[in-house]
């Protein structure tokens, strides 16, 4: 396993943002998604190798609320937010320029700061990314109500935490996931004001995909509960350089459940 190193930046608001990496070369940031216990290491830990091994700096950071960064309690999680807070820290850390690799939430910030900062991505690797909907839309979707737990009280152990992370992925793939895994996520969530999601706001960014022109990379599973795979759709009429794939048998975790083609699928990709 490849070693991390990690730093934290204070950004704007005072808040703390914690950054890991490992390897060396063109910078490849990955942005993780929502849910208790998330961090950028945790939900990644499956690719880093990979792309170290494949010439590429990994930057692993915990966003706002997440992993070893700030947890403010009382105020609207918005997209804008995580994004302004992620940038600056990226900054910080010596990121001029970056492939951008997010999923579910983290597709979302992609898209956001690709958006708001369109020099500094250079291309986009987006697994399952929310944020191209109503926001109400998604709370439909049956993940979402899978999601209803005790989180944030004193009840919430770690037998949850698991049915929590059971639900990201296809049945199928349940019985891969590490004990560690577990652990790791409910560390983090024992930390974690319920803010962190009874707050979230996000908007919808569909209307705005024709604005993207750098390359795009859809990666989808076709069992997500949480972020329709139809969604696809939205980036291959609307973006000019779009190419999507989608995986049967597969929920939500797509760089997860089929770590080995994401790995070589996306740094195809990035090299292309």
């Amino acid at each position: 396993m490849t070693q991390l190193t990690g730093a934290t930046y204070r950004v704007a608001g005072g808040h703390d943002i914690h950054v890991q990496e490992a390897g060396s070369g063109p910078a490849v940031v990955f942005i993780h998604g929502s849910g208790p216990g998330a961090s950028g290491a945790s939900n990644f830990r499956g690719n880093i190798d990979a792309f170290v091994d494949a010439g590429f700096r990994v930057i692993l950071p915990d966003l706002i609320g997440y992993g070893q960064s700030s947890k403010p309690e009382g105020i609207d999680y918005t997209l804008q937010l995580f994004t302004d807070t992620l940038y600056d820290a990226l900054r910080q850390h010596g990121i001029d320029q970056a492939v951008l690799v997010g999923n579910s939430l983290g597709g979302g910030i992609a898209l956001l700061m690709t958006l708001d900062h369109p020099e500094f991505a250079s291309k986009l690797v987006l697994m399952a990314p929310g944020c191209v909907a109503e926001r109400e839309s998604y709370f439909v979707m049956p993940g979402i109500a899978k999601m209803v737990s005790n989180f944030g009280s004193d009840d919430f152990n770690l037998a949850e935490q698991k049915r929590l992370v059971s639900n990201l992925v296809h049945p199928d793939f349940v019985a891969n996931i590490p004990d560690s895994l577990i652990e790791e996520r409910f560390a983090v969530a024992r930390t974690q004001p319920k803010d962190v999601l009874m707050r979230m706001r996000t908007p919808d960014l569909s209307p705005r995909l024709g604005e993207i022109t750098q390359p795009i990379f859809v990666l989808w599973g076709l069992n997500d509960e949480f972020c329709p795979e139809a969604h696809a759709r939205l980036f291959l009429d609307h973006c000019d350089d779009v190419r999507a794939i989608t995986f049967g048998r597969t929920g939500h975790w797509v760089q997860v459940e089929r770590a080995a083609e994401f790995n070589r699928y996306s740094i195809d990709f990035i090299n292309g």
